[in-house]
């Protein structure tokens, strides 16, 4: 579903959002409801299918998780929508091009001809007349290491597996990931939008594959520490099958708040079906507490789904931002948003 692109030039807070994969797409989703301005800060440590056979053959950064957030920031004009469409078109066959996404191609050989990624993104952006930006979170590719138990006999033995999809897909417990290489460089052009920004959002996503990762690139993490906007920590749904297979949302939090124990959030939102009232809800504020979060539970479900609806999670930002700068944002008003609270 296509969403309308009406906000007035340099109208609205200036978002950001951080995140990689469906959850960022959700996020930016509803972003561009807000703003004018969104910055996307998209991981690249994706190892699996088009992305990671590229990433293998050209050297290139993963380009999976950047052309989807091309496409969740794109106009919604019919030309434009048609470029979107053969972006994320996907090959078939059985050829060398089956599996790759028309827009991994395009935006690997625009890395190639432009020697530079971020030159390469920026081309995109203008082509698909896209109001702000998508960034990588690093200007090089990087690889997910995890400590993980439960795939040895002894319970208590972890055993160190490497790979975002290895991660994302182990039978064991993640206990803990690292990047690889340690203390990767951070996007320049990323430290600067966060610096700026009026609002930032992590997650939803896969967690430790997606969300976390934002926050072992050291001088992001500093960034992240340092700006003056409000950080809004947004909970998944569900537990993803996988690396967070019997998730609480608390657990969520607390893992967060293990591999980045200085970082501040001022808020955790989370779907108000997803945490029953009573005992649950008193687990969750404690774990928010350790990142100076208070918890705003609020409905942001698509009906019958594990997924956040775009529009009601717009309407839940676009709260914040009113909350915490006194002004009603503007918006694309749709999908029943009628008013901010």
């Amino acid at each position: 579903m296509s969403q309308d692109h009406t906000t007035a030039s340099g109208a609205g807070p200036r978002i950001v959002a951080l995140g990689g994969g469906h959850g960022l797409y959700a996020t930016l989703s509803a972003a561009r409801l807000l703003a004018h301005d969104v910055t996307a800060i998209v991981t690249v440590a994706d190892d699996g299918g088009s992305s990671g056979r590229l990433r293998a053959e050209l050297g290139v950064i993963p380009p999976g998780d950047l052309r989807m957030a091309l496409a969740a920031l794109a106009r919604s004009d019919d030309r434009t929508q048609l470029w979107t469409d053969v972006l994320q078109h996907r090959f078939g066959g059985t050829g060398a091009l089956a599996g790759h996404s028309v827009g991994n191609l395009i935006l690997a050989g625009l890395t190639e001809v432009l020697g530079d990624p971020i030159a390469a993104l920026d081309e995109m952006v203008r082509m698909l007349g896209i109001d702000g930006r998508v960034l990588p979170m690093s200007p090089i590719a990087l690889d997910i290491e995890a400590d993980v138990s439960g795939l040895e006999d002894d319970p208590r033995v972890s055993r160190v597996i490497r790979g975002q999809v290895a991660v994302a897909t182990t039978p064991g417990k993640v206990r803990r990931v690292r990047l690889l290489p340690p203390e990767p460089p951070a996007s320049a052009d990323a430290l600067a939008a966060i610096e700026r920004a009026d609002l930032v959002v992590l997650g939803p996503g896969s967690w430790f594959s997606s969300v976390i990762p934002h926050v072992l690139v050291p001088d992001q993490l500093t960034a992240l520490a340092r700006t003056s906007a409000p950080k809004v920590l947004v909970l998944n749904l569900a537990p993803e099958l996988g690396e967070t297979t019997g998730f609480s949302a608390e657990r969520h939090v607390h893992v967060l708040s293990q591999h980045a124990p200085d970082l501040g959030i001022d808020y955790v939102l989370v779907d108000s079906a997803s945490v029953p009232e009573g005992s649950n809800r008193e687990h969750v504020a404690r774990a928010a507490a350790r990142l100076g979060a208070e918890v705003v539970y609020v409905d942001v479900a698509e009906n019958g789904t594990h997924a956040h609806h775009y529009g009601k999670l717009a309407a839940a930002l676009g709260s914040i931002v009113s909350s915490t700068d006194g002004t009603e944002p503007t918006a694309a008003r749709r999908e029943g948003i009628t008013s901010w609270p």
